[in-house]
């Protein structure tokens, strides 16, 4: 007789798996109160740093005129970089405290500089990360943030900046010349995924220190737009990013190694993943500036779905909700919403512009859309009147090129191109494109149906309607479009392997458009941004010489004929730039449409919550 399972035995397997279960219980307590152990004991070291770094400053205090006159950028006026923000704080109601909560469409991958190649993870970036130089809103001009000053050389070729004296990273650190050489440096190791960076900044030649307060960026050759370069190079702190040149995959494979002397830092520091479904940052509160941010935290939800996200905004719990062009009347209108919201429409230059990218080769075969006969035709397919007038209402310009119509880079002569369908068969025709069997369908001369997907982010609803209108379109063709609707981090390796036939996608812009990172033949490979695999070797030329062109007026004349060259090839269905249609809460105060945009998320911030609004306290 076999031995038996019996209630002793039961008894005793109970037991010993309640004593498994509190033994775990235990080890994660454990590791809980090491963990806060560990935060506050770095709490008390940084505060220590501050006791000395405050002690030496006391000691070092200007005690002659000579002196004092050295250490204006940290005892004198408010620089102008800082005076928004500064006057903001002397109108009636301003108050330091609040939260702002917003929502992203889509869930971001990384927020590691560099690795991150979306607008979203920029966003974020843009709170911590620091520059030497910002411009101003109203007039574009540059003006110093982590520079005092800076002087170009006579022939362009060099641009040296003086570093403020006071500016810290947010663990109280000096910002010093150093740390600006160590930048470049990193971005320009091929082991750190920063292909696109090193794309524009393998114009320099080098970049050295002069002093710890003093920073010289050379340049290999003219280049015109080398002071945005130089002095947007979002600085990064030596002794926190140095280690990971001996581990770049590290680097490269992370999700949150962000950290900077901005005014605000991520509040879970390099724990954020992806998983969290939101990202929330806390003000800085060693922010070196001379006017703090008013907001205390600034948190933005993940939210895909449209309809979700109107939801959250009308119960309340989201302050900044950017409306589809269908809802934006009806919301207007509503009474409810209009007493606790403000409105906002404008056309912002930087916003840029939707497209259709026609992938031109696959696995290193040319695709159909390697012809331009057959782009050409597309465009001619994609009925962009009439997808402004149906689908955007109106809140919408057709896009011609990169580059903004008011823009001296366009060329006036080039319209867009309208719907024509007959056009559209006649170069379909041209390109060898059949209807061989009767089935309504083109084929090749091989025989097979010109079908293709078009891959497209699933998270927007316009795109989603945009894409099934298209497909009508193309079908009176003759052409069987696919829509792929597609998760954001799925479309983001898609692009990284160019494994797609077509995608709708934007591009954001900037004062003066480079195309070089789009367009450029050497941006196919290495993880460029032609991941269309367009080349034309006239306008690498015209490229090349635009960027070297420093005369503006020389230089737009040379966009132009870059321009009238995509116009003609049509790498891209440019499609339209879309009108900014945001609502904001009312407490949300100072809002105010810049030539950049909404003031919404400028750096240095000049948005506050009076006291009586703040929502929330921590």
């Amino acid at each position: 007789m076999g031995p038996r399972f019996t209630l002793k035995d039961l008894l005793l397997f109970s037991l010993l798996a309640v004593v498994i279960v509190l033994v775990v219980l235990a080890m994660y307590q454990v590791d809980r109160q090491w963990q806060k152990l560990a935060d506050i004991q770095s709490t008390l070291q940084e505060q220590a740093a501050d006791l000395r770094r405050l002690r030496q400053s006391v000691h070092e205090m200007p005690r002659t005129p000579a002196d004092r006159q050295g250490a204006a950028d940290a005892t004198g006026a408010v620089p102008p970089a800082f005076q928004r923000a500064y006057q903001a704080t002397r109108q009636p109601g301003y108050a330091q405290g609040g939260w702002i909560v917003q929502a992203f469409a889509m869930g971001l991958k990384t927020l590691t500089p560099f690795v991150s190649t979306d607008a979203y993870a920029s966003e974020i970036q843009n709170y911590i990360l620091e520059s030497l130089l910002t411009r101003d809103p109203d007039t574009l001009a540059w003006q110093g943030l982590l520079a005092r000053d800076w002087t170009v050389s006579k022939d362009g070729l060099k641009i040296s900046f003086d570093l403020r004296r006071n500016a810290t990273f947010s663990d109280g650190k000096p910002v010093t010349s150093a740390d600006v050489v160590f930048t470049y440096h990193f971005i320009m190791n091929p082991a750190i995924a920063a292909p696109r960076e090193r794309a524009y900044y393998d114009k320099i030649k080098r970049v050295y220190a002069e002093g710890p307060g003093r920073v010289v960026f050379e340049f290999k050759e003219p280049y015109f737009n080398s002071l945005a370069l130089a002095g947007g190079m979002p600085i990064l702190a030596k002794h926190y990013y140095e280690s990971y040149l001996k581990q770049p995959e590290k680097f490269n494979q992370s999700k949150a190694l962000l950290f900077g002397s901005g005014p605000y830092r991520l509040k879970e520091g390099k724990d954020w993943t992806p998983d969290v479904g939101l990202v929330e940052l806390d003000r800085n509160p060693r922010y070196w500036g001379p006017v703090q941010p008013a907001p205390r935290r600034l948190i933005w939800k993940i939210i895909e779905n449209d309809s979700a996200r109107l939801t959250t905004f009308r119960n309340g719990d989201i302050d900044v909700y950017g409306a589809r062009p269908r809802e934006y009347k009806q919301l207007v209108a509503d009474k409810a919403l209009a007493k606790r919201t403000r409105h906002f429409e404008y056309l912002s230059p930087t916003a840029g512009y939707s497209y259709i990218g026609w992938n031109e080769s696959r696995k290193d075969k040319p695709t159909w859309f390697a012809d331009r006969r057959v782009r050409l035709a597309m465009t001619y397919l994609t009925d962009r009147a009439g997808i402004i007038r149906h689908l955007m209402q109106g809140y919408a310009e057709p896009a011609v090129s990169p580059f903004i119509d008011s823009s001296p880079q366009h060329d006036p002569a080039l319209k867009p191109r309208l719907y024509d369908l007959a056009r559209a068969k006649q170069l379909l025709r041209e390109a060898g494109f059949r209807d061989r069997n009767g089935d309504g369908v083109l084929e090749d001369a091989k025989g097979r149906p010109f079908k293709f997907k078009m891959t497209f982010f699933q998270g927007s609803e316009d795109t989603r309607r945009i894409a099934l209108y298209l497909k009508d379109l193309y079908a009176r063709a003759g052409i069987v479009m696919q829509p792929a609707p597609t998760e954001w981090a799925v479309m983001l390796d898609k692009i990284k392997h160019r494994d797609f036939d077509a995608i709708m996608l934007g591009w954001t812009s900037g004062v003066e458009v480079d195309i070089y990172q789009m367009f450029d033949s050497s941006q196919i490979e290495n993880g460029g941004d032609n991941f269309i695999g367009y080349r034309n070797p006239k306008l690498d030329r015209l490229i090349t010489e635009a960027r070297g062109t420093v005369d503006e007026a020389k230089r737009m004349p040379l966009w132009q004929a870059c321009e009238r060259i995509l116009y003609h090839d049509q790498p891209y269905t440019f499609l339209m730039r879309r009108k900014s249609l945001v609502f904001v809460d009312r407490r949300i105060h100072n809002l105010q449409v810049t030539k950049l945009g909404l003031n919404l998320g400028l750096v240095p911030m000049e948005i506050y919550i009076p006291s009586a609004e703040q929502k929330y306290t921590d």
